[in-house]
């Protein structure tokens, strides 16, 4: 799957140590099913899951930061 964003988490979700608050994740294309109100995350396992998106918010960020952040996720996902 594509990298289509990167969010940040901005809401500790549960007890689960899945995301942790102030830290960045990779926004993966949503598929066919998925419900508008969530995304399709990377989290700290290194497998994509749906989780609401109140708990993230999408970063505004430059064609350089983006390309970066793509390249050092796609080191780690790999």
């Amino acid at each position: 799957m594509k990298i289509k964003d990167f969010a940040l988490c901005i809401e500790k979700i549960d007890d689960e140590t899945d995301f942790k608050p102030a830290k960045i994740y990779p926004v993966l294309e949503p598929l066919g099913n998925d419900p508008q109100d969530y995304l399709r995350i990377v989290d700290e396992s290194g497998e994509d899951y749906l989780y609401p998106a109140q708990y993230f918010q999408i970063l505004n960020l430059t064609e350089r930061s983006r390309k970066n952040l793509k390249h050092y996720f796609r080191l780690e996902l790999a």
